[in-house]
């Protein structure tokens, strides 16, 4: 097996079994974590070595016995073996393969059974042959379930078991459909989905309430049966589950730590994914770092938060008790000349002025006074995102004389639920019935009529016609718009760019194009901005956000680049309504008890999004989060020792 050099960082510790991690920074890892650059990265070293592995096969007389994952994380994975098959060469025919799991209740030919998913996304692409696939059956009567999970065992052992067993894992720590609970000797079996598992596939699913409350997974103990594990994860919202999994024991509260227990397990992930390890959050603790202002930043805020003090009342035996004093020793200094450098920097990032203040001395400020007033561009992968994510914000752009300009690289019709246009319908009909004369035909009347027999006749997991699909946009638009407006942000300045990746697409299956980045460069170029707020460059890459931020980027970096770029502050805010940790801050916007009630008021008025329960942004529970977040970015600014405030929005700087 061969693993390049690409990884940042290569193998973890397993202490428990007596073997010295690789490195010293790696020292708190017990499974050996290999950190990509980015997803695509980590994929294109996962497939080499799945192919390495068939090649080296190909004279003998056993087979490659592959088990394999379902979900977003490897698609990327998928696409890369597709390729090797088309353009290398690489045959699957002595290829065997089990899927970890299915949907109980859903037949092979459900759009979102595992059956049709890997169908779409490897097997009907490449040569490995029908009767070498394995995937559990979700329609088994009740009765004779526990027969065939048997069944699918002894399979697993009649061709030899697994060689290699591909992983994705949950945010509640889950591999397969094994929710914490499991423990390390679960069988193949059926189990119940937790809420969280079932929230986190209701986009799929087109809302919570079609989610099966079943599955059929391998278990812990089979899982661990296989003779090499490789486990993906992407993204930053699997950056805390990834380090409580690699660096806490072992237990049937998270499944995917029993991993440690592998001989011959490993984690490729990217690097948002890897953003919480103690290597990378708190490399102090592991061994000697480069005492960079960030980093003298980063240790001096948690040591605050550690210690429960303000950063002005650390003391030099503060430093030294707690793995800081190369800090002191390094720089020559005491924990007094440390505390003021932290404090001012983080004072620095707090300003009521996210334009820049006209007039004022900008040598310590987020942003420059001038030009005054600029032209900033919102970009958001939804509706709701924005508000979600900086209406305070965007209200006090807006009322400090700014021209503010919100553009939405998404419709989010996908996740408008059939109920909500039924709801619209019924105030169309009533609008209609109203104003019609005897003798009249009303259009408007018509089309709700048409569409009400869509809803009505189709079957909840059938695709939206285009129709239905522009009706549901134009709900969102609406909400938009009056979210919106409660910020101040004049309807002419809202641009609903409806971008192809995502007309033409379903969550996680996006491909984006050329006509993405030509639409996107035509928005930037007309309207030049001074400065933008995006999101997505630490989101799970197969997101809209993340979608949305590749196209961005595509459009930013072309060649040659555009001049006004050059003279554009870019300000990243994290998707959610998440707040960046306090040491990643660069502009700090203090939110007033009435501002907060203003953002909160206009992301109430995207119902649709109340109404369901899809990934983490669009939850119920968003705006209540958002919230949370915005008072706990506040309370920690206070227990450092800074300025007490009601909320605050947060934004960390980017450069293309």
């Amino acid at each position: 097996m061969s693993l390049t050099g690409r990884a940042i960082a290569i193998n973890g510790a397993l202490d428990d079994l007596g073997v010295m991690p690789a490195t010293e920074s790696e020292q708190r890892e017990r499974v050996p974590v290999h950190v990509f650059a980015s997803a695509d990265a980590a994929c294109e070293e996962t497939a080499r070595e799945i192919a390495e592995l068939i090649r080296s096969r190909l004279e003998g007389d056993r087979p490659v016995v592959l088990g394999l994952a379902t979900g977003s994380t490897p698609i990327r994975l998928y696409q890369r073996l597709i390729r090797m098959h088309r353009e290398e060469g690489l045959s699957f025919r002595r290829v065997i393969t089990f899927n970890l799991d299915e949907y109980y209740g859903l037949g092979p030919g459900h759009p979102q059974s595992y059956h049709h998913f890997m169908r779409s996304q490897l097997f009907d692409h490449i040569d490995v042959p029908a009767e070498n696939i394995h995937i559990p059956d979700g329609t088994s009567p009740r009765g004779e379930v526990y027969r065939a999970c048997a069944d699918y065992e002894r399979a697993i052992k009649d061709c030899g078991g697994i060689d290699l067993q591909i992983l994705g894992i949950g945010r509640s720590g889950h591999i397969g459909f094994n929710e914490p609970g499991s423990d390390a000797e679960t069988r193949t079996r059926l189990v119940t989905l937790e809420a969280r598992t079932r929230r986190d596939a209701a986009r799929d699913f087109l809302g919570e309430q079609n989610v099966p409350r079943y599955a059929i997974t391998m278990g812990v103990g089979t899982i661990l049966e296989a003779r090499r594990i490789v486990l993906l994860a992407w993204g930053a919202n699997k950056s805390a589950i990834i380090r409580r999994a690699v660096e806490e024991a072992p237990s049937e509260h998270l499944p995917a730590g029993y991993l440690q227990r592998h001989g011959n397990a490993v984690l490729h992930i990217d690097q948002a994914a890897a953003a919480e390890l103690t290597r990378v959050s708190h490399p102090w603790l592991v061994g000697p770092v480069e005492w960079l202002p960030t980093m003298v930043r980063r240790s001096a805020v948690w040591l605050g938060q550690k210690t429960g003090k303000p950063v002005l009342k650390l003391v030099d035996s503060d430093y030294t008790e707690n793995g800081l004093g190369e800090l002191l020793t390094t720089r020559g200094t005491n924990a007094y000349q440390v505390n003021i450098e932290v404090f001012n920097r983080t004072q620095h990032t707090i300003t009521g002025w996210p334009g820049g203040k006209p007039g004022a001395d900008d040598s310590h400020r987020p942003e420059r006074s001038a030009p005054n007033p600029k032209r900033v561009l919102v970009l958001a992968p939804e509706p709701q995102d924005d508000v979600l994510c900086l209406g305070g914000t965007l209200n006090r752009l807006v009322h400090q004389g700014h021209e503010v300009k919100v553009a939405f690289l998404a419709s989010g019709n996908l996740a408008v639920p059939d109920e909500e246009v039924l709801r619209a319908t019924e105030t169309m009909v009533e609008l209609a019935t109203e104003e019609m004369t005897p003798n009249e035909e009303s259009g408007s009347l018509q089309l709700a009529a048409e569409v009400r027999r869509e809803i009505e006749s189709k079957d909840s997991m059938v695709e939206d016609s285009v129709r239905l699909r522009r009706f549901k946009a134009i709900i969102r638009r609406s909400e938009a718009r009056m979210a919106l407006r409660l910020c101040g942000v004049a309807t002419g300045q809202i641009v609903f760019l409806d971008l192809p990746f995502y007309e033409r697409g379903r969550y996680r299956q996006f491909v984006p194009t050329a006509e993405d980045s030509t639409k996107v460069s035509a928005l930037l170029d007309g309207f030049q901005p001074h400065q933008i707020f995006l999101t997505g460059a630490h989101s799970d890459p197969s997101s809209t956000d993340a979608v949305g931020f590749s196209v961005i980027c595509s459009s930013l970096l072309r060649d040659p680049r555009p001049a006004w770029v050059a003279d554009c502050f870019f300000w990243v805010y994290r998707g959610g309504g998440e707040a960046w940790p306090i040491d990643q801050i660069d502009m700090a916007v203090p939110l007033s008890p009435d501002e907060l009630d203003l953002k909160l008021q206009a992301i109430h008025q995207h119902r649709t999004q109340r109404s369901q329960t899809p990934l983490t942004a669009n939850s119920p529970e968003a705006w209540r989060q958002a919230e949370e977040n915005d008072r706990q970015t506040a309370r920690l600014y206070d227990k450092l020792g800074l300025a007490e405030y009601d909320a605050i929005e947060t934004f960390k700087r980017w450069m293309p």
